[in-house]
C-alpha cells in the first residue's frame, strides 16, 4: 500500500477541523467529569474501587464501556467488512465469554477480595511470591490490551486527520498515551467509571443509530444488505477478497489444517479470556454487595450482546456501502471500515461524532487499564510484599500513580510498534495471556481445596511464559507482510494465538505443581474461603478494615 493511495482514501473522509472539534468537546466534557469525581478520592478504597459506591446497573454499563473497547467497534466491524463470517467470530467469542464470567467467577470473587484479583488468589496461598505473580500477570494482560487500543487510536485518527505516515501517527499515539494518565492520575477508578459509562451510552447509542441507517437504506431487509456486500466484494481488485462468499466460513480461518487449528486457538482464548482480565474482574469490587456484582454482569451481558448483533449489521453495512477494496486502502486499514460508514451514512457530522466515540471508547478503556495494572503494583506489590501490609493509603495512592506514568510510557511504545495491526486481533493475544496466565489459578482458588502456592506459581508464570515465548515466536510477531516486524523471520510456531498450547499448558502446571508441592500450614484458611466465597459471609467485615 503505497502513501499516496492512503492520502487519496483517508483525503475523502471528512474535514479534519470538524473531526477535532469534535474530539476536544468530547476530551473537553469528559475531563469535566473526571475532575469533579476526583474531589471525593479520599482514601485508598475512594481510587482504587470508587469506595464500591456504584449500583448493579450503573456498574453493568461501566463493564459494558470497559469491555467494548476500539477492537469491538473497529475491529469487529472491520473484520466482518474484510472477512465476513469469520469476523463475526470474535463477536461470538467476546459475548460467549461473559457466561463463564458470569457462572463461574463474579459472585465469588466479589465475596472473597477487596481491591484487585491478588487478594483473591493470595487469600489462603503464601502472600509474597502469589501477590507478586498475580501482579506481574496482570501488567502482562493490562500491556497486551493496552496496545490494541493505542493502535486503534493511531489508525482512527490517522484516518480523520490525514495523517498518512507513521510518524504522524506516532505522535498520535503518544497524545492519547498523555490522554489517559491524566485521567487515572486525576479521576481514580471512580472517575474512571463515570467516563466508561458516559462512553458505553454514546457508544451503544452511536452503533445503533448507524445499524437503523444501514436498514433503511436497504428497505429494512438483511438479505438485501448481504447481496449488495456480495456484490462488492465480487468486484474487488483483490483476488483474495473476490474470490469469497461473505456468509461463508474459511476466508481467513479455514482451507488448512494449520488454519483451523488457529481458530480453535482463537475461540478458546477469547471464550475463556474474560473470566482473567484483571481490569474487567476489579469491576467487581467497586459495587457494595455480591448481589449487585451478578445484576452488573446480567446488565453487561445485555448490553454488550446487543452491541455485537449491532457489528454485524455495520460490518456487512460497510462491505456493501464502502466496499473492501475502499477499507484496506484507508490510513486506518480494516479498523477505519466503522469510520468509512458513518461518513458515507451521515457525512461530516456523523462521522465526526461517531469517530469521536470511538476516540472516547479508547480513553476510558486505557484508563480503566491503566488504573487495574497501577493499583495492582501498588497494593500488591508495594503495600502487600515490599511493605508487608504496613503502609497508609496515602502511599499506596501515590505509588499507584507514580506507576500509571510508567506504564503510559512503556504503553505508548508498544503502541506505536503495533500501529496499522487489525485490534480484535491484538486484543485476543491479550485474551490467551489472560486464560493462562491467571483463569487456572482462580478456578483453583475457588474450588480446589487441595491448591497450594507451587500450584499457583506453577500456573501463574507457566501461563504466562510460554503464552508471551509463542506469541514472540508467531506469525503475528514476524514472518510475513502483515506482522508487527515484517523484515523479520523467526516465526517457527506456527499459531497467531498460542491459547490452544499455553491454556489447557497452565492448567496441567497448576495440578502437577500442586501435587510435587507441600501443602499449605493453614486448612482451616481454604475453608473460610470456601465459605465466604459462596455466602458472602464476613466479605464485608474484610472490607472494611
Amino acid at each position: 500500500m503505497n502513501h499516496l493511495s492512503t492520502y487519496a482514501a483517508a483525503a475523502t473522509v471528512g474535514e479534519p477541523v470538524a473531526n477535532i472539534a469534535i474530539f476536544g468537546v468530547f476530551v473537553a466534557i469528559t475531563m469535566v467529569v473526571v475532575i469533579r469525581a476526583s474531589r471525593s478520592n479520599a482514601t485508598a478504597a475512594d481510587f482504587f474501587t470508587g469506595g464500591r459506591g456504584f449500583s448493579g446497573p450503573q456498574n453493568g454499563i461501566a463493564i459494558a464501556g470497559d469491555y467494548l473497547s476500539a477492537a469491538s467497534f473497529l475491529g469487529i466491524a472491520g473484520a466482518i467488512a474484510v472477512y465476513g463470517y469469520d469476523g463475526f467470530l470474535y463477536s461470538i467469542g467476546f459475548l460467549v465469554a461473559w457466561l463463564v464470567a458470569l457462572l463461574l467467577v463474579a459472585e465469588m470473587l466479589r465475596n472473597t477480595g477487596k481491591f484487585t484479583m491478588a487478594d483473591v488468589l493470595s487469600f489462603r496461598l503464601k502472600q509474597g511470591p502469589v501477590r507478586t505473580a498475580a501482579a506481574l500477570t496482570t501488567l502482562a494482560v493490562s500491556l497486551f490490551y493496552l496496545l490494541a487500543q493505542m493502535a486503534g487510536a493511531g489508525g482512527l485518527v490517522a484516518l480523520l486527520l490525514d495523517i498518512s505516515d507513521k510518524t504522524g501517527q506516532s505522535v498520535v499515539i503518544a497524545v492519547v498515551g498523555v490522554l489517559m494518565i491524566v485521567y487515572v492520575l486525576v479521576g481514580g477508578m471512580k472517575g474512571t467509571t463515570w467516563v466508561q459509562i458516559i462512553k458505553a451510552v454514546l457508544l451503544i447509542t452511536g452503533a445503533a443509530l448507524m445499524t437503523i441507517m444501514v436498514f433503511a437504506k436497504f428497505g429494512f431487509n438483511l438479505s438485501d444488505i448481504l447481496g449488495s456486500a456480495q456484490e462488492h466484494v465480487s468486484d474487488s481488485t483483490n483476488k483474495a477478497v473476490a474470490a469469497r462468499d461473505v456468509l461463508a466460513p474459511g476466508a481467513q480461518y479455514g482451507g488448512s489444517a494449520t488454519s483451523k487449528l488457529n481458530f480453535l486457538s482463537l475461540g478458546l482464548a477469547l471464550v475463556l479470556g474474560t473470566a482473567g482480565l484483571p481490569h474487567v474482574l476489579m469491576r467487581f469490587y467497586t459495587v457494595p454487595t455480591a448481589k449487585e456484582a451478578r445484576r452488573s454482569v446480567v446488565w453487561a451481558i445485555g448490553l454488550i450482546g446487543a452491541f455485537y448483533l449491532f457489528t454485524l449489521v455495520l460490518g456487512y453495512g460497510a462491505a456493501a456501502i464502502v466496499g473492501p477494496d475502499r477499507i484496506l486502502a484507508a490510513a486506518g486499514g480494516q479498523n477505519s471500515a466503522a469510520p468509512l460508514l458513518a461518513f458515507e451514512l451521515g457525512g461530516v457530522i456523523l462521522l465526526g461524532i461517531i469517530s469521536a466515540v470511538a476516540f472516547a471508547t479508547i480513553l476510558a478503556v486505557v484508563a480503566g487499564l491503566t488504573i487495574t495494572a497501577a493499583t495492582s503494583f501498588a497494593h500488591d506489590i508495594y503495600a502487600g510484599v515490599v511493605k508487608r501490609g504496613k503502609v497508609d493509603d496515602a502511599k499506596q495512592v501515590k505509588v499507584s500513580r507514580i506507576t500509571a506514568v510508567v506504564i503510559g510510557v512503556i504503553a505508548i511504545g508498544l503502541g506505536i510498534l503495533a500501529n496499522g495491526q487489525n485490534i480484535a486481533f491484538l486484543v485476543a493475544l491479550a485474551f490467551a495471556v489472560a486464560a493462562a496466565a491467571n483463569l487456572p489459578t482462580i478456578l483453583y482458588s475457588l474450588f480446589w481445596r487441595r491448591f497450594n502456592t507451587t500450584g499457583a506459581l506453577f500456573s501463574m508464570y507457566g501461563g504466562l511464559i510460554s503464552t508471551i515465548v509463542l506469541i514472540v515466536f508467531s506469525p503475528a510477531v514476524s514472518g510475513n507482510k502483515t506482522a508487527m516486524l515484517p523484515g523479520s523471520d523467526f516465526d517457527w510456531f506456527p499459531l497467531s494465538n498460542p491459547g490452544i498450547v499455553s491454556i489447557p499448558l497452565a492448567f496441567v502446571l497448576g495440578i502437577v505443581g500442586t501435587l510435587i508441592g507441600k501443602p499449605d500450614e493453614d486448612p482451616a484458611k481454604a475453608a473460610e474461603m470456601e465459605v465466604r466465597s459462596l455466602t458472602g459471609v464476613g466479605a464485608e467485615k474484610a472490607v472494611a478494615h
